[in-house]
């Protein structure tokens, strides 16, 4: 661990070997929660790359090198929460699934169909489950990262599991439940 800490502080004071190295650390996390978030490796790499010029930039603000992983997380959050409002902005001219070939309707693995009804859930539902679930993120430092309280995450993840219940069970209406 003090190895860890010793890269990070030297990334923070200017090494960029030190920060690349910090990055290829976390770069699954952030994968798996860009990926979560926005349902699209494209936006998912767009979001990570944007995380690491932010990061690069604002290196010198991480105060606690320990939580350099929560710090990374929430400018990736940040940027998802970002993008998902652009693209709410946007009015599609066509139906993605024409364009891609893909399908919901006929999902070929239950793990896609998971990610489908993730996608589902609204921005803070969608972070809490992302977060304690697949990335086994702790309930106090899902509360620290998004500067809400346990009970509050407590509520978001029941709230959720029960949305996602009803997705998984009745997946021809889930649209009409959201």
């Amino acid at each position: 661990m003090n190895e860890l800490i010793e890269m990070i502080i030297r990334a923070r004071q200017g090494s960029k070997d030190d920060f690349v190295r910090m990055i290829r650390l976390y770069e699954k996390t952030m994968y798996r929660i860009a990926f979560g978030m926005l349902r699209s490796d494209e936006d998912a790499a767009d979001a990570i790359q944007e995380t690491i010029m932010a990061a690069f930039r604002q290196i010198h603000q991480l105060q606690e090198p320990r939580y350099a992983q929560t710090w990374l997380v929430r400018i990736l959050i940040n940027h998802c929460n970002g993008m998902l409002k652009r693209r709410s902005q946007v009015i599609p001219l066509y139906d993605n699934d024409a364009v891609t070939g893909s399908s919901t309707e006929h999902p070929s693995d239950d793990r896609l169909d998971l990610y489908h009804a993730i996608g589902l859930l609204g921005p803070d539902q969608r972070e809490a489950i992302i977060l304690h679930y697949l990335e086994d993120m702790p309930l106090k430092e899902i509360g620290e990262l998004l500067q809400l309280s346990e009970g509050t995450i407590k509520s978001r993840l029941y709230r959720a599991r029960e949305r996602l219940a009803l997705f998984m069970k009745e997946p021809a209406q889930e649209e009409g439940m959201l």
